[in-house]
């Protein structure tokens, strides 16, 4: 597993959380990248005090006891559209933002390349390797939709951030653990992060 991993500044920040908790259990190699809007929305949404990618990662290791040994994980600067995944003579399986915020959704799009999440996104669609977005927003304007589904005509899967229930989930990381387990599969990897839809276990219930 060698991927992309951009945290975009919108809320949902339990989401990227439990997928660096799961993807930490499997070996293998992801660039992150992380926006400052996605360190201040990282802060408030899990009252911590990280202030930088590394710190990030550090705080989610320590909070779930992960063996950083599992999985490397090489920190690239959010400005810097110079870095080695800017282009694409470098390989990745796949890149994933998630969360993704409609600006960086918008961004992508128009082609504008500002950021280094916004040049991964267009080298990993230029190069024909799946882009997952997982935007955590609602409503959606027709501005939102238009761009969406013109990323998925691109060849994007837009996965939004919308958990399933019948899991019977008792917590919010039960919820991070659905959409993590989605992105997996698409990635071509199961985790079994939540227990499978099974209708006679309601019937048994």
């Amino acid at each position: 597993m060698r991927l992309v991993l951009g945290m975009a500044g919108a809320s949902g920040s339990i989401y990227a959380e439990r997928f660096i908790k799961a993807l930490s259990t499997i070996e293998g190699t992801t660039f992150f990248v992380c926006s400052p809007a996605a360190l201040r929305v990282f802060r408030e949404e899990m009252r911590c005090t990280v202030a930088s990618s590394a710190e990030l990662l550090d705080f989610v290791r320590t909070k779930y006891g992960l063996n950083s040994a599992n999985h490397r994980f090489e920190i690239r600067n959010f400005s810097d559209i110079g870095a080695d995944i800017a282009s694409g003579s470098n390989t990745w399986k796949a890149m994933v933002v998630v969360p993704c915020s409609m600006k960086t959704i918008a961004s992508i799009n128009a082609g504008l390349t500002e950021s280094l999440i916004d040049r991964a996104a267009d080298v990993t669609l230029k190069e024909r390797r799946p882009l997952i977005l997982v935007p955590r927003e609602t409503p959606y304007n027709r501005i939102h939709l238009k761009n969406m589904l013109e990323l998925h005509d691109a060849g994007a899967t837009i996965l939004p951030a919308s958990p399933g229930f019948y899991q019977l989930p008792k917590s919010l990381e039960d919820l991070g653990d659905f959409v993590s387990e989605r992105i997996f599969r698409l990635l071509g990897a199961e985790l079994d992060l939540y227990p499978r839809w099974n209708p006679t276990r309601l019937s048994e219930d």
